[in-house]
């Protein structure tokens, strides 16, 4: 081990070195700070305010005891955090800050290595942006889904029976007492969501990119051995110190592949993409949307997981855990990416046992053979857009329909229900204004409520198109992410509702029946521009005079690249 980074602060006898030992004393031992034990910090999302997180500090202690027998020195670093279910108008828009903000400090305090304690959606990509930049080693402790709750007996899959009865709701098949009824039984203790949402959809992310103890991620927050691989995972990061195993070594190309299979394998979210491309741009790995098409598109669904299949994360654990899954799909994955443990992710899975075929298909009967995330392009998404075909209705893959268009989120709130409203079961239901820049932040509003005289007649699905995102544990026949955004002036600021739009994701293609040169003489509406985010100060500001687009991760522009460890000056 070369000397480590925590002894340019602790390290020699002059008044800084002093200063630094002598105000973290603190009833620390005294080689504490000798500069021979490693310096840990835990970096830790717990906040009230992120309900889903709001276990962390107790997993906290359990690294800290481990980090202590290995021999190193740990620190609890409360960091940013976003509640996906309570900031508004969307946790996206911070992303971005809580990733600059953890880099900063990870950089700025004398630590030497890091354990990314994270949940909720944006909580484990903000952390590995973080470390990524930052590159000392760090290691992901993923919070887990929390246990099954039910509801007159039926097991509830968190958000996406809220999106299911609150359209039976709105169809009159549930009174709406019956709906807040439920409200009880839907989250039933600690952890994020137990669907394979973007939760555990970016736990599993982290697993496949090396980035946990193998077999961590899809642990239940309520079961003791989330507790115990916390600990373990506190004395791993001491261990990583001394090999200096740091994200550059663990998430290269080739694992960002192994995590697309990943997420395929699963029917994550798509959520992923925009979170996968960030991360690698952070540490200059060339990873495009063409590689999500060409390394995901083909891989079959073995988790039969809602919002693509029928059962929730505890099953998922029980069965075999993701490790089960990942075994079923080891043809496809790249044998050369190590974890934090230094071997390679493939190790793990030699022999690995399923206890329940039902959860995780074998190979031969997968839930779905060929449903990962697709990109389609076409003069309406010339960057491209994001379909999960795993949530799809099959017959609406391919399908021509006339658009009709809303402005904003608020536009359509206002109109969708209108009985005048002229939409049919074959319109495509178009919302702009809704990417990065537009709204701001990109919300997960792509899953647009359906018409309610369309319920009224039966009608569950329809093709939704957006630069918008969707929340993982969505489902639906939902066209997202498009790119270049409305805001940005993709060509779903001009058209027009009555326009033809065809979906074709065999094909790869989403197109309006406009031609080029009328695309480009049409102007964006005045009721269409007045839409767009126009912030005047503080973060929402600098967000939308930076952000980049969807294709590329919706990352700020200046903070791509890795900028290291080293911190510039001392300050006394």
């Amino acid at each position: 081990m070369s000397r480590l980074r925590s002894a340019e602060w602790y390290e020699g006898d002059d008044r800084n070195a002093y200063i630094h030992r002598a105000w973290m004393r603190r009833g620390n031992p005294e080689d504490a700070l000798d500069g021979t034990k490693p310096q840990i910090a835990i970096a830790n999302t717990a906040s009230d305010l992120t309900p889903c997180n709001m276990h962390l500090n107790e997993v906290a202690e359990s690294v800290k005891h481990g980090v202590w027998a290995a021999g190193g020195v740990p620190y609890n670093l409360p960091v940013v955090s976003l509640g996906e279910t309570q900031v508004k108008p969307t946790a996206m828009l911070w992303r971005n800050m809580a990733a600059m903000a953890m880099e900063e400090m990870f950089r700025a305090n004398p630590v030497d290595g890091l354990v990314l304690l994270g949940g909720c959606d944006k909580t484990i990509p903000a952390l590995l942006m973080a470390a990524a930049s930052v590159d000392i080693p760090a290691v992901v402790v993923p919070g887990g889904p929390m246990m099954t709750g039910y509801f007159r007996g039926q097991a509830l899959g968190c958000g996406t029976d809220v999106w299911r009865l609150s359209e039976e709701a709105r169809a009159g098949e549930i009174t709406g007492a019956q709906f807040l009824a439920s409200e009880q039984s839907m989250i039933r203790g600690k952890g994020h969501c137990n669907t394979m949402g973007t939760a555990s959809t970016m736990a599993v992310v982290a697993e496949a990119l090396g980035m946990t103890i193998p077999g961590f991620a899809g642990t239940p927050a309520a079961d003791a051995r989330l507790l115990a691989l916390s600990h373990e995972t506190g004395k791993l990061i001491v261990d990583m110190v001394a090999a200096e195993r740091t994200p550059s070594r663990i998430m290269t190309r080739e694992a960002f592949l192994n995590a697309i299979v990943a997420v395929a394998a699963v029917g994550g979210s798509t959520n992923s993409v925009v979170h996968l491309l960030a991360i690698a741009g952070r540490l200059g790995v060339d990873l495009t949307l063409d590689d999500f098409d060409a390394t995901g598109a083909g891989v079959p669904v073995m988790a039969n997981l809602q919002p693509s299949g029928a059962y929730l994360m505890d099953d998922l654990y029980r069965a075999g855990g993701v490790l089960g899954v990942l075994a079923q799909v080891r043809d496809l994955l790249r044998a050369d990416p190590i974890t934090v443990t230094g071997r390679p992710l493939v190790d793990y899975l030699d022999d690995r046992p399923v206890y329940d075929a039902d959860v995780i298909r074998p190979r031969e009967e997968p839930l779905m053979a060929d449903a990962g995330i697709a990109v389609l392009r076409g003069n309406l998404a010339p960057r491209g857009a994001l379909v999960k075909p795993a949530a799809a209705t099959p017959e609406l893959l391919q399908h021509t329909g006339p658009a009709v268009v809303f402005d904003s989120i608020e536009d359509m709130r206002a109109r969708i229900d209108d009985p005048a409203l002229d939409v049919t079961a074959d319109s495509v239901l178009v919302l702009r204004g809704c990417g990065p820049k537009g709204y701001p932040g990109m919300p997960e509003v792509g899953n647009m409520p359906l018409p309610q005289k369309l319920l009224a007649q039966g009608v569950r699905d329809m093709v939704r198109i957006s630069d918008a995102r969707m929340s993982g544990t969505a489902y639906g026949t939902v066209i997202l992410h498009v790119a270049p955004e409305a805001a940005a002036g993709g060509p779903l600021a001009v058209i027009r509702t009555g326009d033809l739009v065809t979906v074709d994701v065999e094909n790869r293609m989403l197109n309006v029946a406009v031609s080029d040169e009328e695309l480009a003489e049409r102007r964006a509406s005045a009721s269409t521009e007045a839409a767009y985010a126009a912030p005047v100060r503080g973060w929402a500001r600098l967000y939308v005079d930076h952000v980049m687009q969807a294709d590329t991760g919706a990352d700020l522009d200046f903070l791509v690249g890795s900028s290291g460890p080293d911190v510039a000056r001392e300050s006394h």
